[in-house]
């Protein structure tokens, strides 16, 4: 995240707000850029093979 995004983000902001939400808005959209990152990266797991994966825990 850069000093741009969090300043649009304060600037989205209303006049007076809480800060807890300010942070979670700014950890929200960090985390969706970092996702977003390794979709375009590959970096990635299909829908099938988590349901894989739970049903090998349920065993």
């Amino acid at each position: 995240m850069n000093r741009n995004k969090v300043l649009a983000t304060v600037n989205d902001m209303p006049q007076d707000f809480d800060l807890d939400v300010l942070m979670e808005k700014l950890i929200f959209i960090e985390k969706v850029e970092k996702g977003l990152e390794q979709v375009n990266s590959g970096k990635m797991i299909s829908h099938a093979d988590v349901k894989q994966q739970v049903k090998q825990w349920q065993k």
